[in-house]
Order: structure tokens, then sequence, then C-alpha cells
């Protein structure tokens, strides 16, 4: 009944975070109507996205040729400073307050369970592994910048016990954000507190 193509771009765009079967079969009308300008064009921006690499110290997204982000390169920042997240999404919101010269490990979404996934716990031995090399085995502080949900909590409690030997102090962002707020969506004053006022 749906012609091949709506069904393969349906099948594949129902895979992205929040985006179900119907949701992506109704995108997928709404693009074929569009011109084939239009189309070209979002084509080329999701094919731009192939030209992206992985940071090889924080492990976010960026364009260059270089194996840092432009963060992490940065030889103004603080590298005794850093600040665990969840999504790109908070590096982004944390960065627009200005109020912190660190750099960050982007640990990826945290669930439920409470238990990080194979590829979390390997982003956090590499983590251990920077503090013991360059830093000469303790950061000066560990910021846990994991949203303030109920298993948000329990994560950050999980791993303060965990990183506790390899740094001077480790806090959470200060309560500016409500429980069960997300990072992504906290306007930069009340973000910009949160930071001013970790623990």
């Amino acid at each position: 009944m749906l012609p091949d193509p709506i069904k393969k771009f349906a099948a594949a765009f129902a895979q992205l975070p929040s985006i179900g079967l119907r949701q992506a079969t109704r995108l997928a009308f709404h693009i074929a109507s569009l011109s084939k300008a239009q189309i070209r064009e979002l084509a080329d921006a999701i094919t731009a996205l192939g030209t992206l690499t992985t940071c090889t110290r924080c492990f976010r997204t960026h364009l260059g040729s270089g194996d840092l982000c432009a963060i992490c390169s940065d030889p103004t920042r603080n590298t005794g400073l850093i600040a665990i997240v969840e999504k790109e999404t908070d590096i982004i919101s944390l960065e627009k307050t200005r109020k912190f010269n660190g750099w960050y490990l982007l640990l990826g979404e945290l669930h439920k369970s409470g238990e990080l996934e194979h590829e979390q716990k390997l982003r956090i031995e590499h983590l251990k592994k920077f503090i013991a090399k360059e830093l000469g085995g303790k950061a000066t502080e560990i910021i846990l910048a994991i949203n303030p949900t109920v298993y948000g909590d329990l994560n950050a409690a999980l791993l303060k016990k965990d990183l506790e030997p390899l740094a001077q102090t480790i806090t959470r962002l200060g309560r500016g954000i409500p429980t069960g707020g997300e990072i992504e969506f906290a306007d930069e004053d009340t973000l910009g507190e949160a930071i001013e006022r970790r623990k």
C-alpha cells in the first residue's frame, strides 16, 4: 500500500529518538511533497553529518581534521576541571552560560536501570586513564552535570563513589534546575546559577 521509498524512509527514521513509525511515515509524506531542490537540500544536510568525527578526549562530535574538538584543544581551558554530561546538547547549554572553563566527558544518556552501558563504562575508564596520565592522578574537580532525575541521582551517586579517589572535589550542579528537569532546556541564568552553586 505504501510506496517503497516511504516505507524505507519511515523504517530508518523511526529508529531516531522520540520518533515512532507513525510520525516517521508522516514526515516521509511531508518531505515527498517538497520540491526536488528542497529534498536535495535535506539530503545534502544529512550527508554532511557523515563528515563529522568524534573527539578522542571528550567523545563530542566535531568538524575538523584533528583528533580533539575545539574545546579540548583550547590551551586556555582548565584541564583539571571536568564536567561529566549525558548529551551533546548539555555541553551547548553549559557553554552558553560562559561560567565553565574546563572540559567535558560526554557519557551518553543514562537509563533507568541505574547501570552504565558498556560504552559508558569504557568512557569512564578513558577518563580515569587521562587523569592518571595527564593530571598526575587527581583532577582538581569533577562536576557530575547529570540531569537531576531519580535515576540521574542514582547514577551520580555511583559515579561519585567510583571517581572519588581521582579528584580533589566531586560536585553536582546546584539545584537551580528542578528535580526531573533537563539541563538542555534550562535557561542560561538558571544554568549559570547551578554551575556557581554546585556542591
